[in-house]
């Protein structure tokens, strides 16, 4: 297996959810703007661009041959990971991931639990014995944590303290929405395969609903860090869920490519909004 060929496995046009999300609870601890040059924060940074992506795609990809293949989402807007490549992906997640998760050792003690905790739900997101892909709302509470800690990683990373209970919920909201959207579209690939998922014990109607309940909530736990920004951020996402409501298939896929370009639009705003505050 190529290099390229590993880097297309670890999705590119998602590396902004883990590096935007670190970088975010990066600034949120930083106390002024030169501890931004801190080389823990460039090293861990490198991390949550490639290798960390790796390893969540990677092991999704492996675990979840048999659901991939029957999904038409893999014959061309993602790759379909062949079992003879399986070992090869392996060996580059663990190859690229060691240095990593050795050098935790030498990071701040709750930094360092943080990582572990990034480790545990997204490995065990796709992997027996929990697999938590396949047990309804585990699958968006895992996938949503692991975002989440990566945040509460970078914040902990630069020495960041105080509570952070109301943007991890409001984080948790958000991601969680985020993962349940997302799987609407595989609704029927994944029935073929016997996994059972958020959106196929709601529905697609009722998962739709529910993204956009958890939106709000999510604009709401902001609103005291954000002001009003944080309810404003939120309006794309309501207005997405009501055009998925009544799209078919066809229309909802299209919507859902989307989704990736919204996503990193409100990150960038999120992060220039902290980042001006530092200034």
């Amino acid at each position: 297996m190529t290099f390229l060929r590993m880097i297309r496995l670890s999705r590119p046009r998602f590396w902004i959810y883990e590096f935007g999300t670190f970088m975010l609870g990066v600034l949120c601890g930083l106390r002024t703007l030169e501890d931004l040059s801190n080389p823990w924060v460039i090293f861990f940074g490198i991390f949550f661009l490639f290798p960390a992506n790796l390893l969540i795609y990677g092991i999704n990809d492996i675990f979840d041959y048999e659901t991939d293949r029957l999904n038409p989402k893999k014959t061309g807007y993602e790759d379909l990971l062949h079992p003879k490549l399986h070992s090869k992906v392996f060996t580059g997640i663990f190859i690229s991931n060691i240095v990593f998760l050795i050098s935790g050792f030498f990071i701040p003690l709750q930094a360092f639990y943080s990582l572990l905790l990034f480790y545990f739900f997204a490995i065990f997101y796709s992997t027996p014995p929990i697999r938590a892909k396949a047990r309804p709302f585990f699958d968006s509470l895992f996938s949503a944590s692991h975002y989440v800690v990566t945040g509460v990683f970078g914040y902990f990373l630069v020495g960041g303290s105080g509570s952070i209970v109301l943007p991890v919920l409001g984080g948790l909201f958000w991601a969680i929405a985020m993962h349940a959207y997302s799987a609407v579209p595989d609704i029927e690939a994944d029935q073929k395969s016997g996994i059972k998922t958020s959106a196929i014990a709601l529905g697609k109607h009722r998962t739709i609903i529910l993204c956009g309940v958890l939106y709000t909530l999510a604009g709401i736990a902001l609103f005291p860090q954000l002001s009003f920004l944080g309810l404003l951020l939120v309006v794309p996402y309501l207005a997405l869920m009501y055009l998925s409501y009544g799209a078919n298939e066809k229309k909802l896929f299209q919507l859902y490519t989307y989704f990736p370009i919204l996503n990193s639009l409100v990150g960038m705003i999120l992060f220039f909004t902290v980042l001006f505050t530092l200034l």
